[in-house]
């Protein structure tokens, strides 16, 4: 018998260094399973090598601690963790959508795409190595 599908949804997250020049880079994933009860993103380090290459696309003015702090509070929303403000006490979904919405600044993330899957979490390290690193 194989094993029950459910939908998912993720996002790219990316570094955007330059708003006005709408150029980015792709750093992380999130993935939200509804019936899985699963939400939950991964993320590059801003650490070398991958600072480096952050770094050289965003040049001088890109403030790493700025997006590390971007990063942290990405993934304590994702938890629902209290550091995570009102947003980490919302439910999944409202979470995923927030956390999804349309922004303008250095951390970014892109349209939402829809897949299936036995295992959310299982898709989330595959997602993140094709599309991330």
């Amino acid at each position: 018998m194989l094993p029950a599908l459910h939908v998912f949804e993720y996002a790219v997250l990316r570094a955007v260094p330059r708003v006005e020049r709408e150029e980015f880079m792709n750093i992380g994933v999130v993935v939200f399973c509804r019936a899985q009860g699963f939400l939950q993103c991964a993320c590059a380090r801003p650490e070398a090598p991958f600072e480096a290459r952050l770094q050289a696309f965003g040049g001088p003015d890109l403030d790493l601690d700025d997006l590390r702090a971007r990063l942290a509070a990405f993934g304590q929303i994702c938890r629902g963790r209290p550091a995570g403000g009102l947003i980490g006490g919302l439910p999944l979904a409202e979470r995923f959508r927030w956390l999804t919405a349309t922004r303008s600044t250095v951390l970014q993330t892109s349209a939402v795409h829809p897949g299936l899957t036995a295992d959310a979490a299982a898709t989330l390290a595959p997602l993140f190595a094709a599309l991330v690193m």
